[in-house]
């Protein structure tokens, strides 16, 4: 007979479970997409310092918590808890509200310069700006799921 792998309703992944789970399977695809946003805008001249240090802020803070996230979840350190399953929710979709306003001041700032400069620095803008996209939907989904997990606990 098969032994099933499912994780109970209303439990926490632990260990390599995460890359088996609904919303934690999210966690990699955030960590790529928030650092290639964080490269992006880094490797680019910042000329409006305040957007785009948001951007740099919320990119590198996303990407060090996420990080840090991964790491409780995977080392088990979390007591399965829905303490712990409201703080993946609300970590969460604090995210995805840092990335959207991120994208909006990305997205702003790309289509004033577009018609100065060099053409490379708009392209990597832009690269940024869709990348700044995918990590919110990312992390809206994950919260959105996160938020399914903690009501079921």
């Amino acid at each position: 007979m098969a032994a099933t792998t499912a994780q109970p309703m209303g439990s926490l992944p632990s260990g390599l479970g995460i890359c088996t789970t609904a919303p934690d399977i999210f966690y990699l695809p955030e960590l790529v997409f928030g650092g290639l946003v964080w490269i992006l805008v880094a490797s680019t001249h910042v000329d409006p310092p305040n957007p785009l240090g948001w951007v740099m802020f919320v990119s590198v803070y996303c990407f060090v918590m996420t990080f840090l996230w991964m790491i409780i979840f995977v080392a088990g350190c979390h007591k399965n808890s829905s303490g712990w399953a409201a703080a993946d929710f609300a970590y969460h979709g604090l995210a995805a509200m840092f990335y959207l306003s991120a994208g909006v001041a990305l997205a702003n700032i790309t289509f004033q310069k577009k018609t100065e400069g060099d053409a490379r620095i708009y392209k990597i803008d832009i690269a940024a700006v869709v990348f700044a996209y995918v990590a919110f939907f990312l992390y809206f989904v994950h919260s959105i799921l996160s938020s399914i997990r903690w009501k079921n606990f």
